[in-house]
């Protein structure tokens, strides 16, 4: 995988880790969380994207610093 590319999936996947975390601290989400107990499917969904971009892009940069 590109470096370049492995960098900007770190860099994605922290943003929307950050854009999750705010969305869940909303309105909705606390709308959400009083009536189901869990924050909205966006703010998750969210958070999950990021998570896997950022794996995804650290497992780009280690693996392709050993190749290259």
């Amino acid at each position: 995988m590109n470096k370049g590319i492995s960098i900007a999936l770190v860099a994605g996947g922290i943003l929307l880790s950050v854009w999750g975390i705010s969305a869940s601290e909303s309105f909705s989400s606390d709308m959400s969380r009083l009536f189901t107990g869990a924050p909205t499917d966006k703010a998750i969904w969210l958070i999950i994207g990021g998570v896997i971009l950022g794996v995804v892009g650290s497992f780009g940069l280690v693996r392709g610093g050993r190749a290259g």
